[in-house]
Order: C-alpha cells, then sequence, then structure tokens
C-alpha cells in the first residue's frame, strides 16, 4: 500500500475509497461570536438537526482530485453504485488499484461481484486499526474542519450541495498529499503495530 502511494505503477491509477457516514445537517438557530482577545470563538448549543447524508468519496493519490456523491443510506448497494460512478469517470485504458479499509460493505457478495465483473479494479484492504493509511481520511478531515464544523444547513439538499461545493473547490485546485516519511519508516511502524496489536498478522 505504502508502495502504491509512493510508486504508483505506471498506466494506473490509485484511489482512496471510504465513507464519511451521519454527516449531519445542523440549523444552529445562533450566531457565532468571533474569537476576541482572551477569548475564544463561541456558539450557542442550539440547534435543530434536518436529517443525515453519508457522503462515499475517492481521492486520487497522485493528483489530490476527489470524486464524491452523497448517498442516503450507507450500506452495500449504494457502495457498488459509487462504484459504477467511478467506473465511468476513470480512463478505460488505466488500471485502478483501490485503498479502502476492512469495512463489511467492502466485502459483501454483490461487490465481490462487482470486482470481478471489473477485472482492471484492484482492492487493498487496509488492516484492521491502520485507516490512518488511507489518504482520502486526511481529505475527509479537510472537509469538516473547512466547511462542515462551522456550517449551518437548514435541510439536508443544503448540506449536500454544500459538501458538492466543496468537492469542486478541491478539483479546482487538486493537491496531493505528500508523504514526509521513508518507507521504510512507515513499514517499521506497521511492522510494530501488527506486533503489538496483531500478532501473527505478518
Amino acid at each position: 500500500m505504502v508502495g502504491l502511494y509512493l510508486v504508483p505503477p505506471d498506466r494506473a491509477l490509485v484511489l482512496c475509497v471510504d465513507e464519511k457516514p451521519q454527516i449531519q445537517a445542523l440549523d444552529r438557530g445562533s450566531a457565532t461570536f468571533p474569537m476576541l482577545p482572551g477569548q475564544e470563538e463561541r456558539t450557542g448549543h442550539e440547534y435543530v438537526r434536518h436529517g443525515t447524508t453519508t457522503l462515499i468519496a475517492a481521492l486520487d493519490a497522485k493528483v489530490g482530485h476527489v470524486i464524491g456523491r452523497c448517498y442516503p443510506r450507507h450500506r452495500a448497494v449504494e457502495f457498488r453504485d459509487f462504484l459504477d460512478v467511478v467506473h465511468a469517470q476513470v480512463p478505460a485504458e488505466l488500471e485502478v488499484h483501490v485503498i479502502l479499509d476492512n469495512y463489511i460493505t467492502h466485502k459483501t457478495r454483490v461487490v465481490q461481484d462487482w470486482v470481478l465483473a471489473h477485472p482492471r479494479f484492484q482492492f487493498h484492504f487496509t488492516p484492521t486499526g491502520g485507516s490512518w493509511l488511507n489518504l482520502v481520511e486526511s481529505w475527509f478531515a479537510l472537509l469538516s474542519r473547512r466547511r462542515l464544523k462551522r456550517g449551518n444547513f437548514k435541510s439536508k439538499d443544503e448540506l449536500e450541495q454544500a459538501i458538492e461545493v466543496f468537492i469542486a473547490r478541491t478539483n479546482d485546485t487538486p493537491t496531493p498529499f505528500v508523504w514526509t516519511r521513508s518507507a521504510e519508516d512507515i513499514l517499521d511502524n506497521i511492522k510494530r503495530f501488527c506486533e503489538r496489536y496483531l500478532p501473527g498478522f505478518l
């Protein structure tokens, strides 16, 4: 997996895929009080929740481009639909290496059948507890900090539109996340983690 990030294969795309479930459309109903000298930013405690959405996203590890779609639920059916979205947007001549976690939705029969029918797609699963290896998690963190955390949404549709705008702005000037540690250091950390928490895994 680290090798896919550091030395991606020729004529192939490395996509980091995951879900961000239960994103709440919160109408906070009160003003946010800005930060002042000696006082942190404050916001009221009351809000109205207008439902939730689940975002499934694929981050191009090399370029930083994002493919994303919101769904009302978080099941294998939605994940399979998202794979169709990715398949339609990725040039047909490219192999696709998909990095994703061990969530049960990713291993259901309907998804396995889809992968068998699309041999250019290869799945690479992060080890249990190793979701930090998936770069799309870093993009989710940016989405949360820059758009969702202080957002005020009067409907689920308004929330989903805000997410779509954030994806579009990301894609206007895509920037890849860059590994700053060496492959050897990362692999040593993974080995230590597995020895401590997953004996016999390696």
